[in-house]
């Protein structure tokens, strides 16, 4: 065992611990933004299509700001907008708490906002830990962020949850107010994580052609698996708190049962990351599949608080298990790729999004067609189970690239 341990906190530069640093502090924001957000729109509409309607617009903005992030680099510097991404989002909720009432126009706007949000931040997040981490050390990395998210991931929704309901009352008028407590320390902490931020140093990519529509036949394997990662996106960020609040109605709740595994992901994800090695990642992506299949089928099946509770305990192992192998996964291959194509890393980063989108488009698009045709209870039983099963070609799809992935390592040594 003690022969796997290869890196430690010591092997990352100093910008590279105080990108980790500066999303730690942006952690205590994102299950705000992922549960807290969504339960509001349940809470004021009661209807899971609008929650899926607002996650649509996100989606839209994201990829459109992608593209526009592209221009951007090449006269702003990298620091600015990955810092008005973070701000971004707590101006979002801050329009969403602003709203009379949850229509449909203003879930675009506010989903819009949020899309702006996670476009600048996530753009420039993967290229920031592309150009400041070397492959032998994401697995770490990735382990060690992830380790901090899902703690804080079992904190602050429990901490957030009964404050909504201990500290506001029962009355909808009082935990709306709360929301707009918790909303104000969301914009704080987004500064916050702004100014350290700042104390980096970073290169911004080089101010080339970014925009590609052909690419090696590796890429294609990549976006095979960025389509079907979209697919899935959408559920697993939406679907804990709108099965929690149709089964329970209460954000205490949500709240408890978000931090109910955490604590035991955290740990595993620590131990993986420092443990693990390059070789590893299709087996702890495989796993990952496997265990949001499990949660999908099991909701499906029993559908009820029991099956919720179960779900939501797979999905915080899935979660955590997809991403430590995922981007790893997918920065080795814009290395590659980017020395032997002659390419900016950026343009393989705003493709890649391009197929998360086709990916998000069609998983949302699934459920709202479901919810509007059929009823939002079959969407919410169904459309999750559709999604776990369509994910478990991804094992397929990572065993093929990452074969063909040595292979053009061992052509280019």
């Amino acid at each position: 065992m003690g022969a796997l341990v290869k890196v430690g906190f010591k092997d990352f530069s100093r910008s590279a611990k105080i990108l980790i640093f500066t999303n730690v502090i942006y952690a205590f924001v994102l299950p705000v933004i992922d549960i807290f957000v969504a339960a509001y729109i349940m809470r004021n509409s009661n209807d899971p299509a609008k929650v899926m309607f607002y996650q649509l617009a996100i989606y839209t903005g994201i990829p459109i700001t992608f593209y526009i992030n592209g221009y951007l680099l090449n006269r702003i510097d990298i620091k600015k907008l990955f810092s008005l991404g973070m701000i971004l989002s707590g101006v979002s909720m801050v329009f969403m708490m602003s709203l009379e009432e949850i229509s449909y126009y203003g879930l675009v706007g506010a989903g819009l906002i949020m899309g702006m949000s996670f476009g600048l931040y996530w753009a420039n997040r993967d290229y920031l830990v592309l150009a400041t981490t070397k492959d032998k050390t994401r697995n770490f990395y990735y382990g060690l962020e992830t380790f901090f998210y899902t703690i804080i991931a079992s904190i602050v929704p429990l901490i957030i949850g009964w404050y909504l309901i201990k500290g506001n009352g029962s009355s909808d008028e009082g935990i709306n107010k709360g929301y707009q407590v918790v909303t104000g320390v969301v914009f704080i902490i987004t500064i916050i994580a702004s100014i350290v931020f700042h104390f980096g140093k970073y290169e911004k990519p080089k101010s080339e052609k970014f925009l590609f529509f052909k690419f090696h036949k590796l890429w294609g394997k990549m976006l095979q698996l960025s389509f079907l990662k979209g697919l899935a996106q959408g559920f697993i960020v939406t679907a804990p708190a709108m099965l929690m609040m149709k089964f329970f109605e209460s954000e205490g709740a949500l709240g408890t049962a978000q931090s109910i595994g955490a604590l035991i992901a955290a740990c595993v994800m620590l131990i993986l990351g420092k443990i693990s090695k390059p070789k590893h990642r299709l087996a702890i992506f495989s796993a990952g599949l496997i265990f949001f299949f499990l949660a999908s089928f099991i909701n499906g099946l029993m559908f009820n608080s029991e099956g919720v509770i179960i779900f939501m305990f797979l999905l915080l192992i899935a979660r955590p298990l997809l991403d430590i192998a995922y981007f790893p996964i997918q920065l080795k291959v814009i290395d590659l790729l980017s020395k032997i194509e002659n390419r900016n890393e950026f343009s393989y980063i705003l493709n890649h999004e391009f197929g998360l989108f086709a990916g998000r488009f069609i998983g949302a698009g699934t459920f709202l067609t479901l919810a509007f045709f059929v009823n939002a209870d079959i969407a919410l039983r169904y459309a999750l189970l559709i999604i776990g099963v369509l994910q478990l070609i991804s094992m397929v799809i990572t065993k093929q690239l990452l074969k063909i992935q040595n292979k053009l390592e061992n052509e280019n040594i």
